[in-house]
C-alpha cells in the first residue's frame, strides 16, 4: 500500500495539486493570465541561466531583466525584490523535485515498494541539494525556519510514511529527521565543495544509515 500523496508545497507556503507545477510566489492568487504566465516562465529561465553562469550571490534584478529582454519594473512587479526572486526559483525547482517522488515514475515515485523509494529518495535529494546549494543558502536567512518551510515539512512527512510502510520500528518522526540531515545542503555543499568528496559516496551513506534502521527492524 502506498502513502496517500499530498499536495505539492513550495519554499514560500503555497500549495497545489499532484499535477499543478504552476509557480505561485508568496501572496499571488495561482492563476494567472497565459501571457503573465509565459513572462513568468520566460524570467524564471533567464534567471536560472545567469545563476548557473554567475553564481546565485551575483544574481540582480537587472541582469534578469537584460537576460530575459524585458524592463527592470516588470521584474519587480513579478517578484517583489531580489528575495521574492530566490525564492520563486527555489519554488521552481523544489516542486519538479516534489513532481518526481509524489507522482513521477518508480523506484522514486509511487508503485514501488516503500524501502525501494526510501533508497531512490535519498540520491535525488542529495543532488537537488548539490545542484542547487547556492541558490538554497541563499534563500536561508534563518536556520531555524528550515525546519518549518512547508516543502520540508513535506519530504519529512514523505519519510516517515515510508520508513513506517517499510516495517521500521521506533520513533520514525525522530529517525525521518536524522535521514534528512544526511542530505541538509549546507553538509552536501561541504562535503562535496570543501571536502572534495565524491557524490556517490555521500549517497552510499545514505543507503548505509537506511539499511542500519531497516536492519534493527
Amino acid at each position: 500500500m502506498t502513502a496517500p500523496i499530498p499536495p505539492l508545497v513550495t519554499t514560500s507556503g503555497t500549495q497545489g495539486g499532484p499535477t499543478d507545477l504552476a509557480l505561485t510566489p508568496a501572496g499571488e492568487r495561482p492563476a494567472l493570465r497565459a501571457d503573465a504566465a509565459r513572462n513568468r516562465t520566460r524570467l524564471l529561465e533567464a534567471a536560472s541561466r545567469l545563476m548557473s553562469e554567475c553564481g546565485a550571490p551575483n544574481l540582480t534584478m537587472e541582469a534578469v531583466a537584460t537576460a530575459a529582454g524585458v524592463g527592470k519594473g516588470t521584474v519587480f512587479r513579478r517578484f517583489g525584490d531580489r528575495t521574492g526572486l530566490l525564492i520563486a526559483l527555489l519554488d521552481h525547482r523544489e516542486q519538479q523535485l516534489q513532481a518526481a517522488f509524489l507522482s513521477g515514475p518508480p523506484p522514486l515515485g509511487p508503485d514501488a515498494p516503500a524501502l525501494e523509494r526510501l533508497h531512490a529518495f535519498g540520491p535525488a535529494l542529495i543532488r537537488h541539494e548539490r545542484d542547487h546549494h547556492e541558490l538554497i543558502l541563499a534563500a536561508r536567512t534563518d536556520p531555524l525556519r528550515n525546519y518549518s518551510v512547508p516543502a520540508n515539512r513535506l519530504r519529512h512527512t514523505h519519510v516517515k510514511l515510508l520508513l513506517r510502510q517499510a516495517g521500521v520500528r521506533g520513533d520514525t518522526d525522530l529517525l525521518a529527521h536524522t535521514l534528512l540531515a544526511a542530505a541538509d545542503t549546507a553538509l552536501v555543499r561541504h562535503l562535496t565543495v570543501e571536502r572534495g568528496m565524491p557524490l556517490d559516496r555521500v549517497e552510499a551513506g545514505w543507503h548505509e544509515l537506511l539499511d542500519r534502521l531497516t536492519r534493527t527492524s
